[in-house]
This record gives structure tokens, C-alpha cells and sequence, in this order.
């Protein structure tokens, strides 16, 4: 039997809030162990049940990033998702310095959203990918026209582009007929020539390099 993924909602609209945990719980390992509408909810939630998996609004009373700033400091086993309206460039950004795993615009599927906190379980970070265009941030606001890709072999290219769609490793490997330790290796050495972080800040700089080409 898989292990029990633990949840947490915080959100200050309850009908949208009843929806999400409606579709949570019907994956036979997901429970959801407690819901609130504020950050100080938040705050409190994340400290007294200790979930795997925070859903965060950004702006429900008390303020969403403070909260996930807070509860990434003093319960960093959380791992937080926002969940939100917000298509703000600062707000996705503010987010991820925060400390969020995730940011994912309401309106998502059903089926969408589980695989998201699937995967930021599996511990990969996720963005829109609708929101990944122009959000590199300032280590990021001077790059060249030049292709910022142009160091990464025609394998390791093709890889990119299933992660900037939001792909995990394992869905990765299945297209492309590998095996998930091959795609973390090949995600390592991406990584490295990309000079980033993280899969998150590939898969910006892939959107980013697509869009410069298509103005090129």
C-alpha cells in the first residue's frame, strides 16, 4: 500500500476550497488533514499537523507569500503549492523565493493537480508553463539573443522540452524510451551548462530562448 500523502488547504474562498479537497481525496493515498481560509491558518496548520503538502492561496487575508516565507523557515518538511488566480510576474517569482515547490493557476484539472503534487513529492518544482515566458528574474534579465541553449546536445535538448511542459523524469523517460536514472543524469549535466538551480529555472530559460527565436 502506497504511503499516506498528507494535505493541508488554505484558501479563503470555502467553495473553491471544498472543490480542490473533492478531488484530492479521490486518490486512495491522499488524505486531507486540515483546511483554514488565512495565512495565520496557514501558520498554524503547517506547525500543529506538520503536512507533506501545503495548498496556498497568495491573496486570502494575511498574505500568501508571507505565510509561505514563514511556514518554509519554521517547517521546511512542508512543501508548499500555490494555488492561485494570479498571472503577476512578481507574484510567481515572490512565490519561489518564499520557499514554494510549486505555483499553479486555479482553474487546473482535476488530474492536472494530482500529478502536480505527485511530483512536487517526487520533490520536482512545477510552474505554469503558461507563465514561464519572462520569468527568469534579474540573474536572468541580461541574457543574450544568442541561443542560451546552444551548449546542450540534440538529447539533451530534446529532454528540456518535456521538462518545460512539465513533465516529471519518470513521464520523461517513458516518452522518450530511457530510464529515469538516465534522465537525472542527462537533467544533471542540463543543469550545470544552463548554469541554474533548478528544473524550474530551466524550463524559464527554454521558454524564454524560444521566445527570443521566434522574434529572431
Amino acid at each position: 500500500m502506497s504511503e499516506i500523502v498528507r494535505i493541508a488547504l488554505v484558501d479563503d474562498h470555502p467553495m473553491l476550497r471544498e472543490g480542490v479537497a473533492g478531488t484530492l481525496r479521490s486518490e486512495p493515498d491522499f488524505e486531507i488533514v486540515g483546511q483554514g481560509e488565512t495565512a495565520e491558518d496557514a501558520c498554524r496548520l503547517a506547525h500543529d499537523l506538520m503536512p507533506d503538502i501545503m495548498l496556498l492561496d497568495i491573496s486570502m487575508r494575511g498574505n500568501g507569500v508571507k505565510a509561505a516565507a514563514t511556514i518554509s523557515t519554521t517547517c521546511p518538511v512542508v512543501k508548499l503549492i500555490m494555488l492561485t488566480v494570479s498571472e503577476d510576474e512578481e507574484d510567481v517569482m515572490a512565490a519561489f523565493k518564499a520557499g514554494a515547490r510549486a505555483y499553479v493557476l486555479k482553474g487546473v484539472s482535476g488530474p492536472e493537480l494530482i500529478r502536480i503534487v505527485r511530483s512536487v513529492m517526487a520533490g520536482e518544482p512545477y510552474v505554469t508553463p503558461s507563465l514561464a515566458v519572462g520569468l527568469l528574474g534579474d540573474s536572468r534579465q541580461n541574457i543574450a539573443a544568442a541561443d542560451p541553449l546552444s551548449d546542450l546536445t540534440r538529447r539533451e535538448r530534446e529532454i528540456l522540452e518535456h521538462v518545460a511542459v512539465g513533465e516529471s523524469n519518470k513521464e520523461v523517460a517513458l516518452a522518450l524510451k530511457l530510464t529515469e536514472k538516465t534522465v537525472k543524469h542527462y537533467m544533471t549535466n542540463i543543469l550545470q551548462k544552463l548554469q541554474v538551480r533548478n528544473r524550474v529555472e530551466a524550463s524559464l530559460l527554454a521558454h524564454n530562448a524560444a521566445r527570443l527565436a521566434k522574434k529572431n
